[in-house]
């Protein structure tokens, strides 16, 4: 039976709809899309990893966030050796290297490592470049080459996977690595996190053990120790953190999960306790004239965008804090490095008319 002209135009409308659908889901998908070489790159990592952290280099260079974090960088003096190296064999990690993932894994007292890098390689003269330097062997279906350096006292090893990726680890056998079979169920563990952060092209994943506490509590930012704020993190099992370039800022966005509601509960109210107290210190009256006007509102401008969430994600309950870095920061952070000392650390705002007092009150009691 003929259909009418109205049902004709709407059949073949769904179908060029489906067929338009189709293609753009094939294009996003497809091996050289950035999505899926990206997705791929981390399903090659051990899955046993403590740690995996991920930088896509294409992305950030695009982005004038990074142009103002080359000019804040301090800048390397010229290295004879590198230049060699890129003579050499034509790789410049500056121009060439597109993305990087580097996944450390704790197992005791041993500590491992294992990186991807993909680029734009010239196989050939690194090859050459490797062989003269070290020695190769053949492993599994990889061509293996030994370096002469080392990561946590063991010596380094490479193997191009493709012409434009090369994987890199301190093992013994890395082929071993780069032969376990997909499926282990820790992965999806892994992949979930992932999946989260798609479109940030800087991130970090955390799964936490006993190295991992110890190491978060070290790096604790500006000599500020908080025994409250230490027992929360060691409670949580996944930290990530990400940055996303917004123009000339770089949004930064951590998050912390655990199984266990009170503990999320706890680390959302004393977070957002510590941002009422910075801007409360911000704002007091004598820290105001003791302070440099564009230093405080640097500070008050990371505050203002500054946002903790309580997130529950059904059986995990997670905790987000959401801030913006800006180029006065990093204005200020590198004028603050080139005043102050090398063996000085800056202090946290709300501490800071406190411990300029106390500071004063050494330097009365020395002299």
């Amino acid at each position: 039976m003929p259909l009418p002209g109205s049902k004709k135009i709407a059949l073949l409308s769904t179908i060029a709809f489906l067929l338009i659908a189709g293609l753009l889901v094939r294009l996003h998908f497809s091996p050289d899309s950035a999505g899926f070489a990206r997705q791929h790159l981390l399903q090659l990592l051990p899955t046993d990893a403590t740690a995996v952290f991920f930088v896509d280099l294409d992305e950030l260079r695009a982005s004038p966030f990074l142009a103002k974090l080359y000019a804040w960088a301090p800048q390397p003096n010229a290295d004879s050796e590198y230049a060699q190296f890129v003579h050499d064999t034509g790789f410049s990690y500056e121009r060439d290297l597109k993305r990087l993932v580097v996944a450390i894994s704790h197992h005791g007292s041993t500590t491992d490592l294992f990186a991807i890098a993909e680029g734009e390689f010239d196989r050939k003269k690194i090859a050459a470049f490797l062989n003269r330097n070290g020695k190769s062997s053949q492993q599994g279906n990889w061509n293996v080459f030994r370096l002469n350096a080392t990561a946590n006292e063991k010596p380094l090893s490479l193997a191009f996977l493709t012409n434009d990726r090369i994987a890199l680890g301190d093992f013994e056998n890395l082929s071993a690595v780069l032969s376990i079979a997909p499926g282990d169920p820790s992965q999806a563990e892994w992949n979930a996190r992932f999946q989260r952060l798609a479109g940030t092209p800087l991130f970090a994943v955390i799964r936490q053990n006993p190295s991992m506490q110890s190491a978060l509590t070290e790096a604790a930012p500006g000599g500020f120790h908080s025994p409250q704020l230490a027992a929360l993190l060691a409670q949580l099992q996944w930290i990530s953190i990400a940055g996303k370039p917004e123009s000339d800022q770089l949004r930064v966005v951590a998050d912390g999960e655990c199984l266990a509601s009170p503990t999320a509960s706890q680390l959302h109210e004393f977070l957002q306790g510590v941002l009422v107290l910075a801007q409360n210190g911000l704002n007091d009256p004598k820290l105001r004239q003791k302070m440099n006007p564009e230093e405080r509102q640097t500070y008050l401008e990371i505050l203002k965008s500054a946002d903790v969430q309580k997130i529950d994600r059904g059986e995990w309950k997670s905790v987000r804090v959401v801030l913006d870095i800006t180029p006065h920061f990093l204005d200020m952070a590198r004028l603050a490095s080139l005043a102050a000392p090398p063996e000085q650390t800056s202090t946290p705002p709300e501490f800071h008319g406190k411990t300029t007092a106390r500071a004063k009150t050494r330097t009365a009691r020395k002299k």
